[in-house]
């Protein structure tokens, strides 16, 4: 398949809402193969549409290459919908392949419940906890036009402004394709 350039934070798309997917159709199958290939390609373990400039609802995760969850199998969640979640919060640091080098402390649900369409057309409905929570909640959050500035305080925002500066006139020095400006 292909490997595309991931949008960075300042990109449009990242700030829209995607839109939901009405039927599951050949094109879709070959974005979601491109979507793993580039995902993979960027060392991430989760990649939302929108970060492939798709204006989709969907994401794919591959969490195998983390410790712990080597027997992971890659998965696609297609029109998904957080349904509970926990008044439980953790925190943990977080990265993001639109957000390339930062990473901060991140406060989210600790368990969550998601139902979602496979590639299948299967309608799935899954507890998920600990980082795969975590990845789901990244990933939808992409999905809705939200990224990790709008999950720090005020505070931490402005610690990362430099930061996202760079990001957004692309003066990061990273190892896999971007958007252009």
């Amino acid at each position: 398949m292909a490997i595309l350039p991931i949008t960075v934070y300042g990109d449009h798309i990242l700030r829209e809402k995607t839109k939901k997917i009405e039927n599951i159709d050949s094109e879709l199958i070959v974005n979601i193969k491109n979507m793993f290939d580039s995902m993979r390609n960027a060392s991430g373990i989760g990649l939302a549409a929108n970060q492939l400039n798709l204006n989709k609802s969907f994401f794919v995760l591959d969490l195998s290459v983390v410790e712990g969850y080597e027997g992971f199998k890659p998965m696609v969640m297609i029109n998904p919908e957080i349904i509970e979640q926990s008044d439980e919060l953790v925190t943990m640091e977080e990265g993001c392949l639109s957000l390339p080098l930062l990473r901060t402390d991140v406060e989210r649900p600790e368990i969550i419940k998601v139902r979602y369409l496979d590639a299948d057309e299967n309608i799935k409905e899954i507890e998920a906890d600990d980082l795969f929570a975590r990845v789901i909640l990244h990933e939808y959050d992409h999905l809705i036009g939200k990224m990790i500035p709008d999950r720090v305080d005020i505070k931490t925002r402005k610690k990362l402004q430099t930061m996202l500066q760079k990001i957004q006139k692309r003066k990061v020095d990273i190892d896999y394709p971007i958007t252009e400006l």
